[in-house]
């Protein structure tokens, strides 16, 4: 279940649990959150807001609460200025309107688009508009290939669109049929062809000719009855299925491939063109040329459109550009494969290998895919592995040859940038609210990037660049997101899934007879299991949970057994200088505690060092020799308050270190004290501090204990390939 928004006003379903709003928004800072931790968190921050009360105040609350609850971790932030910052990144429900902030238009969901509030204008008094989204798109149903079902799901555009995004949100609504030829020359005869158009058009008029009632429909929503008109909105899918959606040409060697507008392939990778050399489609001009059997002179099929006579739909709009094929397996697709033709060009092969080399050596990070065998030799990647190599590949070139004076030899420092403009350009694709100013910003950098990306390899590609989705990418996403929104809001990313919960699990359950009724059958009862087995999450924070304990020891043999661990030849050297440090850090915590490690002597002090543990938003960090065969030292951020920063240079308040030793420290009459040994790293320079716009350090000879608890966040740290000391924070994991 989930909430239903009909334009400002918005209503719950019922069963609908509150932490249902929990959105996955943790994950990434860019995000929003939709609400506090817990119940303890919003108490203390409500308690601070409503009396006024100071950060000084509020930290003695803090400290006072944590001394005295007995839990084994903190409900609380760590300080008061923590918390608020946490709240500037909610948005609350009631929040969730059609915004202006200093009469600047914001686009975030789908309610705040130009469509939404132009189709609510067509509708009756007092009716309310319900957005219709769909995705579409065929599936083999084996490995082999052989079998192919063409699923097409449904979702409403009144959900937010976090929740949206989630698989249960989205219905299977039907199979279309699939037209087999005979033989390899009927199936590329036109005939045929034709006959599978009219037939995917055909069933889609049989399947939702049914919303478009003059009467609209009544829906039923926590024992309220509202008065709905069906409309749908937009129709998410690939390329190839766009095409057939719009009915126009789907060789990309057709004179107009675009099927938004009327361009001609010569001019797909001119991005100088104005807006009245670009014709959009519609249906009045694509119906005249189709009236007067014209159509093949602006690249569309002889077949008649079904949504031609659909009210509030351009079809031609509506099927909006999808940033995973658009980017991911398009566009960025072919960055990386030109950049490795310039490199093998300019400087040979031993370059491309050692690009290779570099991806092996990158660090672990959670959600990040690894390439320990490098990545030249997997000939089909994922969306999921471009996008993990679209985060690292700025790393990967930097510094990677030397320049040259050779005529029209491209600079490294060329190659480092087409990529530092793509990454800046993606992550502002990902935003979730667009005032109107970002959507410039975003369509600059869009051509920005554009610019050098045909700067740089328009020379290397035999068709000099002439992809439709270069075109569609630079000239109709930003018309897109006035149109429906954020892009979150219709990204493929969220649906692929889908082809195996709904296609791919379920045929292999079927005895491959009526395949299709028996996989209806077998999805239904999946979601009545589901349904009824649907459990509240609970609202408490994850507690400190160890793993992997990997030695033990007491204050009174440490030395002794802090000796032994350092000559052992199979250690890292990172636990190794972890050991090495430990006493002297030891003492200086305690003393800070005003305790000398002295007077714990004669009592029990016993040290457990483990390989990792599970941090209060359930990030995991680790320590340890071993992980998946390689050894793993997380990187960590820490909030400092102002008092706290005395030897290092912040990035906006966060200090950066690795995690040397993990330890809890268990005393007699005494809670456990969990705490990470570090290594704190400091930029490089203060003249200079950044490099590619991430923090550019270097590590410091300065350790110290500190506390889980204080931990931000696990971060990503990458070392430069060309100096043992020099390392950047990777700031693209969008």
């Amino acid at each position: 279940m989930c909430d239903i928004f009909f334009g400002v006003d918005f209503y719950k379903t019922d069963n609908e649990s509150d932490e249902s709003e929990e959105s996955e928004s943790a994950e990434e800072e860019t995000e929003t959150i939709p609400k506090f931790p817990n119940n303890t968190y919003s108490d203390l921050m409500t308690l601070i807001i409503q009396h006024n009360l100071n950060n000084k105040a509020g930290n003695a609350i803090i400290r006072f609460f944590n001394k005295h609850s007995n839990l084994p971790t903190s409900p609380l932030p760590k300080n008061i200025e923590q918390g608020r910052k946490l709240m500037d990144r909610m948005k609350l429900i009631n929040l969730l309107n059609k915004e202006k902030t200093n009469n600047n238009r914001n686009y975030n969901e789908q309610y705040t688009s130009n469509w939404w509030a132009r189709t609510e204008k067509t509708l009756p008094t007092g009716s309310y508009l319900l957005s219709i989204i769909l995705y579409s798109d065929a599936s083999t149903t084996d490995s082999l290939g052989k079998n192919t079902l063409h699923p097409i799901f449904v979702t409403l555009g009144n959900i937010i669109t976090w929740r949206r995004n989630k698989p249960d949100v989205k219905q299977l609504l039907a199979y279309l049929p699939i037209i087999k030829a005979k033989d390899d020359t009927q199936k590329i005869s036109e005939e045929h062809k034709n006959i599978v158009r009219r037939t995917f058009h055909k069933s889609l008029k049989f399947l939702l000719s049914s919303l478009y009632d003059d009467n609209g429909i009544e829906l039923e929503l926590n024992n309220s009855i509202f008065w709905c008109f069906p409309r749908i909105s937009m129709i998410i899918s690939d390329w190839s299925e766009a095409c057939t959606f719009a009915l126009t040409y789907k060789s990309t060697k057709s004179n107009y491939p675009c099927h938004f507008c009327l361009v001609s392939k010569e001019d797909l990778s001119n991005i100088n063109l104005n807006s009245n050399q670009i014709e959009p489609r519609s249906h009045n001009n694509m119906k005249l040329y189709y009236k007067n059997n014209t159509g093949k002179n602006v690249s569309i099929e002889n077949v008649r459109n079904f949504f031609w006579s659909v009210p509030n739909i351009n079809i031609y709009a509506a099927t909006v550009p999808d940033r995973m094929h658009h980017l991911d397996l398009g566009l960025f697709q072919h960055q990386l494969n030109f950049t490795k033709i310039l490199i093998n060009k300019q400087c040979g092969k031993s370059f491309i290998d050692k690009m290779n080399n570099r991806v092996k050596l990158i660090p672990r990070y959670k959600d990040l895919k690894s390439f320990p065998n490098g990545f030249l030799h997997l000939a089909l990647l994922t969306a999921s592995e471009y996008r993990s190599l679209m985060k690292i590949m700025i790393f990967i070139v930097d510094e990677l040859y030397e320049d040259s004076g050779s005529p029209n030899f491209i600079k490294n420092n060329k190659i480092t940038e087409v990529y530092l403009k793509w990454n800046k350009m993606y992550l502002l694709s990902r935003k979730e609210n667009y005032e109107e100013s970002d959507v410039t910003l975003l369509q600059e950098s869009i051509n920005e990037w554009a610019k050098l990306f045909i700067e740089l390899f328009k020379e290397h590609s035999k068709s000099e660049l002439q992809f439709p989705k270069l075109h569609s990418w630079v000239f109709h996403i930003c018309s897109s997101i006035r149109e429906f929104g954020a892009i979150n809001g219709y990204t493929t990313e969220t649906y692929e899934s889908l082809h195996k919960d709904y296609v791919k699990k379920p045929y292999k359950l079927t005895n491959k007879k009526e395949i299709e009724k028996q996989i209806m059958k077998i999805i239904r009862r999946k979601a009545i299991i589901t349904e009824s087995s649907s459990k509240e999450i609970p609202k408490t924070p994850i507690a400190l949970k160890y793993s992997k304990k990997l030695y033990e020891f007491c204050i009174q043999n440490a030395e002794i057994y802090i000796q032994t661990r350092m000559n052992d030849p199979d250690l890292e050297k990172e636990m190794k200088l972890g050991f090495e440090k430990f006493l002297e850090c030891l003492d200086a915590y305690l003393d800070f505690y005003d305790r000398k490690l002295s007077e714990h002597e004669e009592i029990d002090m016993i040290f457990h060092i483990y390989g990792g543990v599970t941090l209060k938003f359930g990030s995991i960090m680790r320590a340890t020799n071993k992980f998946h065969k390689k050894p793993i030292f997380s990187n960590i951020a820490v909030e400092m308050n102002a008092d706290e920063i005395f030897e290092y240079t912040s990035d906006n308040g966060v200090c950066f270190a690795q995690v040397l030793l993990i330890t809890e420290i268990i005393m007699n009459y005494e809670e456990p004290m969990h705490l990470a040994l570090v290594q704190w790293y400091d930029f490089t320079s203060s003249v200079n501090p950044y490099l590619y716009e991430c923090p550019l350090l270097e590590k410091t000879n300065i350790f110290n204990l500190i506390e889980i608890e204080a931990i931000n966040d696990i971060i990503h740290i990458i070392p430069r390939f060309i100096d043992n000391n020099e390392f950047l924070v990777n700031k693209f994991l969008f």
